[in-house]
């Protein structure tokens, strides 16, 4: 192919990209209410597309969000039977409204997620491209942004895309626990380990006790020792019955066949 040839192919590739982007970015709506939660100075936002009938896929979610998310809405918004209320929350990702009316202590009317063109240009610069609205709602939710990303990126973590940052934002990952896993010697976990790691709780605390024990768990063993409970104080109860050269391999087995029991 020429190059006038090879430049109308860039030129349609770009344009059928950018339809696809403006496509992706398009407002979401649908139904929403916000309620008093169990937890103090917390909300449950319920947000539902669709009609939820048979087998359809009415994209669903009901979290439980900090007040100090929302501008413009109080607990005592709640309190004010038939009153107007717009319960706001702002993100880097974007903007959810839910706008409605007051009946018995619940706000209930519809929403819109408005997604930030801008964070997503931003978003494309560090390498993640296969963003669309659905997953931007979910940043705004979770408070994704991109200095918590670059935070990530220059503590070496590997693996990370966009659908993996929401567990990453769930399970609290942060710098601050990185650093702390490679104060201690361990190579900087990827994405998928950080999670699993996170989703156990796994706490370098723990992991001085275990050393000082005399043991040195790999990130995986930490991982497995969680799961099976092989905590510092079962270590102890074992060793206090006479079993002082237990491998991790064996604590995790005597673990799971019950056999301290």
């Amino acid at each position: 192919m020429n190059r006038t040839g090879n430049l109308i192919l860039a030129l349609l590739l770009t344009a059928s990209t950018g339809a696809y982007s403006q496509a992706e970015m398009s407002t979401l709506t649908g139904a929403c209410s916000v309620t008093v939660s169990s937890n103090a100075n917390e909300v449950e936002l319920k947000m539902q597309r669709g009609s939820c009938v048979g087998d359809e896929d009415c994209h669903s979610n009901q979290t439980n969000l900090s007040l100090e998310m929302f501008s413009g809405f109080t607990l005592a918004d709640l309190q004010r039977e038939g009153a107007h209320v717009d319960a706001v929350i702002k993100g880097e990702a974007g903007q959810i409204i839910c706008s409605g009316v007051v009946h018995d202590a619940k706000l209930s009317g519809d929403y819109r997620f408005v997604p930030d063109a801008a964070f997503v240009t931003r978003m494309q610069q560090m390498g993640f491209s296969d963003l669309d609205t659905e997953k931007l709602q979910a940043y705004t939710l979770f408070k994704i942004d991109t200095p918590w990303i670059r935070s990530l990126q220059n503590a070496g973590v590997s693996g990370i895309d966009s659908g993996n940052l929401i567990a990453l934002r769930i399970f609290h990952v942060d710098s601050g626990y990185i650093n702390s896993l490679k104060s201690l010697g361990y190579p900087t976990p990827d994405a998928g380990k950080l999670i699993s790691l996170r989703v156990q709780r796994v706490d370098p605390e723990e992991v001085k006790q275990f050393r000082a024990m005399g043991y040195q768990p790999t990130l995986d063993e930490l991982v497995q020792m969680r799961i099976f409970k092989v905590t510092p104080d079962f270590i102890r109860s074992m060793q206090a019955r006479g079993f002082n050269n237990l491998t991790i391999a064996k604590l995790v087995q005597i673990r799971i066949f019950k056999l301290a029991e």
